[in-house]
């Protein structure tokens, strides 16, 4: 680990002066940056220390029926609040499905959202990797390449983003809240993380220095609490990311389908929101034709970026499942995962 300065800012604007020298990073749990650095994968100068910064790890269920969680909130505390997970049983099923409890009690929201979209080849410094080190490369194109993208991606890099709770949160317009050196601003999550292009390192829309205080769920999302899923399909039943997931969201009506969301993780460099796929469902029945049809939609754009050709079809059988999943109703209580020793299943349903 390479030498640098450690800085424990007492205030917000304490944290965002000391973060804009650059090669600064924000620390918050540490459950992917110090990960980096240990590995050479990341080598910040300054490490500016926000964990006792004051008034960042509040969740606050809005009178209008949204909700504002703050930044330094844990990925546990905040997948278990009870009226949070009523309202947006999708994100808190995400939550759930990530890492291991170990890690989401310690892991942050404003540090999930953050953590690096990132491949073997970008953990291994003897590669060539253009997120790492612009202009180097990307050794994953004619690598091992199965489980990278088939959406967005482009000849800079096909790493995907590998975060379950972004997933819902671009499917209900969730917004990330950024304060920086020229004031405080908005940003919806959708188009927060941003698509490889040419500059593969520039991952946000972040400016150097701003650091994210919290982000807000719309009222509208909890509107979708009835019929909500996310569904994550890995290679392994614990501690991976996903292969493909998907976060679905319906609202229906008299039996037909009013409103619909659907966005896809493991496909893409940021979560990938199927708007052509939630428009054709409007006014559909909720079966499994209008969901496959839905599912053809969201993967039209689709094309393998090496070995991963099988991910296209899967992507699509897994948006249809969780459609299904959806349309059946949001569970009482969440179930257990296939890799909890509380699974009452064999695991079936872990597959698509």
């Amino acid at each position: 680990m390479n030498p640098f300065d450690y800085v424990r800012p007492a205030s917000v604007a304490e944290a965002i002066a000391a973060a804009t020298v650059p090669g600064a990073a924000y620390l918050a749990a540490g459950t992917n940056l110090l990960d980096l650095m240990k590995g050479g994968a990341a080598r910040p100068g300054r490490v500016v220390d926000i964990t006792r910064l004051p008034g960042l790890d509040r969740i606050d269920m809005l009178a209008d029926g949204g909700a504002r969680v703050g930044a330094l909130v844990r990925n546990a505390d905040l997948a278990r609040h009870p009226a949070f997970a009523a309202a947006f049983p999708a994100v808190a099923e995400a939550l759930l499905s990530g890492a291991s409890p170990q890690l989401r009690n310690a892991a942050t929201v404003g540090g999930n959202l953050m953590q690096r979209t990132r491949c073997a080849y970008f953990y291994d410094t003897a590669s060539a990797c253009n997120r790492r080190d612009p202009g180097a490369g990307c050794d994953a194109r004619e690598g091992e390449n199965r489980a990278h993208a088939v959406l967005g991606w482009s000849e800079g890099c096909i790493a995907t983003h590998p975060s379950d709770f972004c997933v819902p949160l671009a499917a209900l317009d969730a917004v990330v809240e950024v304060e920086g050196a020229t004031g405080r601003r908005d940003i919806p999550l959708e188009a927060f993380h941003q698509l490889p292009g040419t500059t593969p390192a520039q991952e946000t829309l972040l400016a150097p220095g701003e650091l994210i205080t919290g982000l807000r769920l719309p009222p509208e999302a909890a509107g979708f609490s009835a019929h909500a899923r996310y569904l994550k399909l890995r290679e392994r039943t614990s501690y991976a990311f996903a292969l493909v997931s998907a976060a679905a969201a319906l609202r229906i009506e008299g039996g037909v389908i009013v409103d619909a969301r659907l966005a896809l993780g493991g496909v893409a460099a940021k979560p990938w929101r199927a708007r052509a796929a939630e428009a054709v469902l409007a006014g559909a029945a909720p079966d499994r034709d209008a969901f496959q049809r839905a599912a053809e939609l969201a993967l039209a754009e689709a094309r393998p970026s090496g070995d991963n050709a099988f991910k296209i079809e899967l992507a699509r059988r897994v948006v249809t499942r969780a459609f299904l999943l959806a349309a059946a109703g949001t569970p009482a209580r969440m179930p257990a995962l296939p890799a909890s020793p509380f699974a009452s299943e064999t695991g079936a349903h872990s597959h698509a």
